[in-house]
């Protein structure tokens, strides 16, 4: 029992390894992409949205295209295959990251050196960088929900990650002493160094994993071929008449009433995070610049990149104790509140503005690092309710992504008209050559300073109002938690511990 215990710690700890290898390159991409191509080299403006509209499209569609490719197999029907077991499935994850983990730090590395036109490359790197991350993101992911079923074993794989996703945040503070847009050539071996980790770390863990789970697959196939010759049928949980195809999927995804709740919810979320993200910049400008010094400014900036990865520690903590669903619906509580008690005290309270600012990322953002142990828990409820013979794990990651990913879309544009509606500020009436938050002092200066300031304040706390109000109604009619989550998950264990079932007395 020992043995086991140590044996699977390991395994979480090189699980979350991986999120390291993740986390230093993707921090700096969104940090310093945009800024490189529009100062350093001078993409024009037309270029610039064209390579945005067309990424807006590829991010959307790329997770459930490489979910299906990747899980496809898992859906046909047992009559025109093997019965794939766990072990197996995890060893093709591995693959999959083994071979595509150094692609996407060698597509990384293509942004920091200009080989092309600017809008040409613009294009080609945001595909190619965000096509390799979609399939390492969905094969790590998918190994949450394939590596274990238990709650815990899960939660601490999730501990893990965000751990290491925590040490990888620090790859954004290294990186300003590197960043010069005037001299790039030390910025460009910063990134070589950071992709060099990447790919090393992707190699050696995806290959210490390999060799852990080949032993195991082996040792299941064997068994599955003594046990197949001894069988006189099917577990009736496993057995499907047809293969199933891209509509069958989506119908039975449609009738999957917990995914509708969640995915409702989801996107809720990822607009609110990416609405934070947005207008964090904005919000320090207009509410607190006459009062904070610009190293506060940053200290918060820094504080909200890093703070929901140690704080998700706390939260996976608490996850073991009374369960996800209700966690999540605590943070949902705790953001409705914190927002109505800002409301009440006003904007005219410094202290209390960088308290609520800087929390009401983190706490929002940490609600986004558990959700994929809900999804992990979906894909249980999925297998069971629909017989199948493996979990479909990367494809259902993929959809979620698919409905959920719009998010980040409607929430620069919804805040903005929002902003506009509440003040007349348009931030896109700005040179085009000054960055619109940074100049946004020279708008603010003025007798438009006052409605400005309060229409800002109405925007940071209405938000996450509405987003908690919306969150708690979707979140009140997903039933996946409590003993029928159990349920589920006994009856997965039970499916994938008794392949071949009726063995014939000898």
């Amino acid at each position: 029992m020992g043995r086991r215990v140590w044996g699977f710690f390991s395994t979480s700890v090189l699980y979350g390894s991986l999120a390291l290898f993740i986390s230093i390159l993707n921090n700096v991409f969104l940090l310093y992409y945009v800024e490189t191509f529009v100062s350093v080299y001078k993409i024009d403006k037309i270029s610039f949205w064209l390579g945005e509209a067309v990424f807006l499209i590829w991010n959307s569609l790329n997770d459930p295209l490489f979910g299906w490719l990747s899980d496809r197999s898992f859906l046909s029907s047992p009559q025109a295959g093997s019965q794939i077991s766990s072990p197996e499935v995890v060893l093709k994850r591995l693959r999959a990251l083994s071979r595509n983990g150094p692609l996407f730090a060698l597509s990384f590395l293509a942004f920091w050196v200009a080989w092309a036109r600017p809008g040409l490359q613009f294009l080609l790197c945001l595909c190619l960088y965000d096509g390799f991350l979609t399939v390492v993101d969905l094969n790590h992911n998918a190994l949450l929900a394939d590596l274990a079923v238990c709650a815990s074993d899960r939660t601490r794989l999730n501990f893990h990650c965000s751990l290491f996703s925590a040490m990888g945040s620090l790859s954004v503070f290294l990186s300003y002493s590197f960043w010069n847009k005037e001299d790039f050539f030390s910025f460009r071996l910063f990134c070589v160094t950071l992709a060099s980790i990447s790919m090393l770390g992707f190699v050696l863990v995806s290959r210490l994993l390999r060799h852990r789970f080949q032993n195991e697959a082996k040792l299941r196939q064997d068994e599955a071929l003594i046990l197949k010759e001894l069988s006189v049928g099917h577990d009736p949980l496993t057995h499907q008449e047809k293969p199933v195809t891209v509509g069958v999927y989506l119908r039975q995804l449609s009738k999957h009433k917990n995914f509708m709740w969640f995915v409702s919810m989801n996107l809720v979320q990822v607009f609110h995070c990416h609405f934070n993200s947005n207008f964090f910049p904005l919000f320090l400008e207009h509410l607190l610049s006459d009062s904070i010094s610009a190293s506060t400014g940053s200290i918060l900036l820094g504080i909200s990149y890093i703070a929901p990865h140690l704080n998700n520690l706390y939260f996976l903590t608490l996850c073991q104790r009374h369960g996800v669903y209700q966690v999540i619906h605590w943070l949902f509580l705790l953001k409705l509140g914190l927002s109505v008690a800002m409301l009440l005290a006003g904007a005219d309270h410094i202290y209390l503005l960088c308290i609520f600012i800087a929390s009401n990322r983190v706490f929002t953002e940490g609600t986004c690092k558990l959700l994929n142990l809900v999804i992990s828990d979906l894909v249980d409820e999925d297998f069971v309710l629909n017989r199948r013979q493996q979990a479909a794990s990367a494809l259902l990651f993929g959809m979620v992504a698919l409905v959920t990913k719009p998010g980040q879309t409607f929430a620069p544009l919804i805040g903005t008209w929002l902003l506009c509606v509440y003040t007349g500020y348009d931030i896109f009436e700005r040179d085009a050559v000054k960055d619109p938050l940074v100049a946004a002092p020279v708008v603010a200066s003025g007798p438009e300073t006052a409605p400005l300031r309060l229409g800002c304040f109405y925007l940071l706390v209405f938000v996450p109002i509405t987003c908690a109000l919306l969150q708690l109604t979707a979140w009140s009619r997903f039933t996946l938690h409590g003993r029928k989550l159990q349920g589920i998950k006994t009856q997965r264990q039970g499916a994938q511990h008794g392949y071949l079932v009726d063995v014939k007395a000898i």
